[in-house]
């Protein structure tokens, strides 16, 4: 049939069209129902489950570190947990007052960064006198590390009022001290990771008159310290400057200094090689020819920090 444009479109209405648009109009309230039946169905939770079980066990984790940390019974061990073990000892609110008071001046964060101390180290602390920076030292290696405090009998009877009072109820239980001279270190080959010289360096050289300290051989001190290192070892050395030049024995009897360039050229000697200088205690403007203990000085003077390694074959 043909259709005329403007006509109205004609329509048949015969039984079989009828049936066929019932039997569309049920298959299409079929499906629309189905539709509707999916909506409703509630969203496959596995995925989204087994991503919240997960995140729960790692949170559980987190926590029960956390409460080991806050819980460990060890104050050097909880120093060493903490995750920055030098910043922790230094804070560590059990510290003698003197100590406390020490640290403005000393600024040990920068010299024990300067030497490399991390947990689980073996550092020898020489001429540690009463043990300030051995303390230091304890804290930061942990419990897992040793700290040999090492002075010879001169020293260890200078300093003994402070030593009993340092070591009193083994609160420092990771420390081994030695009383021995310079040529018996009692240190096995290879066995310490590191070393510390704190404005005692020169006092290998200190010949008093009165006989109370005695005589001690630098180069055979150096020998043993070298022996005793492991290889990659270091030693660091802070000290008074000395003008340059002078007898070293006499300056170090009179004003407690010393060259460092002589200290270079024994290590140097000894095996080392030089790895570095810090400044961090430079003061340029002190009389290198004063005595140390001068007030007008004291606390102030010039400090050299050398680094130095041994090599690894």
């Amino acid at each position: 049939m043909r259709y005329v444009a403007g006509a109205p479109t004609p329509v048949h209405r015969t039984a079989s069209s009828s049936g066929r648009r019932y039997r569309l109009q049920a298959m299409t309230s079929r499906r629309r129902g189905a539709s509707i039946a999916r909506s409703r169905r509630p969203a496959r939770t596995g995925g989204g489950q087994k991503m919240t079980n997960h995140v729960l066990r790692l949170l559980a984790l987190c926590i029960a570190f956390s409460w080991t940390v806050a819980q460990a019974a060890d104050p050097i061990d909880a120093a060493v947990a903490s995750g920055n073990a030098v910043a922790a000892a230094i804070a560590s609110p059990d510290r003698p007052k003197a100590d406390l008071e020490r640290d403005a001046v000393a600024k040990p964060a920068e010299v024990l960064a300067f030497l490399g101390v991390a947990p689980g180290m073996r550092v020898a602390d020489m001429f540690s006198a009463s043990g300030y920076y051995t303390e230091l030292l304890a804290r930061t290696v942990g419990v897992k590390g040793q700290v040999i405090a090492y002075n010879n009998p001169p020293y260890a009877k200078f300093a003994e009022k402070g030593i009993a009072q340092r070591y009193a109820d083994e609160r420092l239980g990771n420390v081994r001290q030695i009383t021995a001279e310079v040529g018996d270190l009692q240190l096995a080959p290879s066995s310490i990771d590191a070393a510390l010289f704190v404005m005692s360096y020169h006092d290998a050289y200190w010949r008093p008159e009165d006989g109370s300290w005695n005589e001690t051989d630098p180069a055979e001190m150096l020998k043993r310290l070298h022996a005793a290192l492991k290889p990659g070892g270091v030693v660091v050395v802070q000290d008074h400057v000395a003008e340059a030049g002078g007898d070293t024995a006499k300056v170090v009897d009179e004003l407690h200094r010393i060259d460092p360039a002589v200290v270079r050229a024994e290590f140097e000697r000894a095996g080392f090689v030089f790895d570095g200088e810090s400044k961090v205690l430079a003061h340029p403007a002190d009389d290198h020819t004063k005595l140390v203990f001068d007030e007008s000085i004291r606390g102030k003077t010039d400090q050299f920090i050398y680094r130095f390694r041994k090599p690894i074959p």
